[in-house]
């Protein structure tokens, strides 16, 4: 084994440790960090995502599940798949999910379980700064996507030159992680979280991997003070990459 291979499988098993830890706390302590706005951003990517109002949708890295019950309220017509890598952060939302009809897998974003052209749409919340290889993860997404299938990706963006650049930081490097100790009992971990958030790439460089991936008609929308963003790509009728 590849010295790179053996530290994306050390990344791998370090963040599923890290998640299983967070899992039981890991709603409330979303909710506290961005103000309770967290389910609004997650209904808008649903909206998107079935906005053909039927068909199949894949929520990836989807944790307790929260994207996947948002696109089961907006269109009753689109079954839903919801899969995670990490099990104790599924089992927090499985009761819920399985009441509303989603179906739970579990797999590996880098290696999705399911054949070519699966889906129409495909969904994805905070999962891609957490991958070892974000652009494998969007080919994957491709993969499993229907021609004109739609990928929709919410993310964290990193604050950008503005005046309220330095409080924005400040929030990131010592509140988020004092409320991960008091809140969500792991400041370690909610100390990494916010680190990613502020070393992630920047929107207009995530669109650029999703293109290289093969997306086409790529657009992202920014929110609270573009900390937040949402991507969407369209896997094209025909493209060079499906041969």
């Amino acid at each position: 084994m590849k010295g790179s291979e053996r530290v994306n499988l050390d990344r791998a098993a370090s963040i599923r440790l890290m998640f299983g830890k967070i899992s039981h706390r890991y709603n409330l302590m979303n909710m506290v960090i961005t103000l309770g706005l967290e389910k609004k951003w997650k209904r808008y990517v649903a909206d998107i995502a079935t906005s053909s109002r039927k068909g199949l949708l894949l929520d990836v890295g989807s944790g307790t599940g929260g994207i996947s019950m948002e696109a089961i309220r907006m269109s009753r017509f689109f079954s839903v798949i919801s899969l995670d890598f990490s099990l104790p952060m599924m089992k927090m939302g499985r009761l819920r999910q399985r009441e509303a009809g989603v179906n739970l897998c579990s797999g590996d974003a880098l290696m999705l379980p399911f054949a070519d052209k699966t889906f129409d749409a495909v969904t994805s919340g905070y999962l891609i700064r957490n991958v070892s290889n974000p652009l494998a993860a969007f080919r994957e997404q491709y993969r499993v996507l229907k021609p004109g299938g739609k990928a929709v990706c919410l993310e964290t963006s990193p604050p950008g030159f503005t005046r309220l650049s330095p409080i924005i930081r400040w929030y990131l490097r010592s509140v988020i992680p004092l409320l991960g100790r008091a809140v969500g009992r792991d400041r370690d971990a909610y100390g990494y979280l916010a680190a990613t958030t502020e070393s992630f790439m920047r929107p207009d460089a995530l669109a650029s991997l999703m293109a290289e991936a093969g997306f086409e008609k790529i657009w992202y929308k920014g929110m609270m003070l573009d900390t937040q963003m949402i991507h969407v790509g369209i896997r094209p009728d025909c493209n060079k990459l499906d041969v």
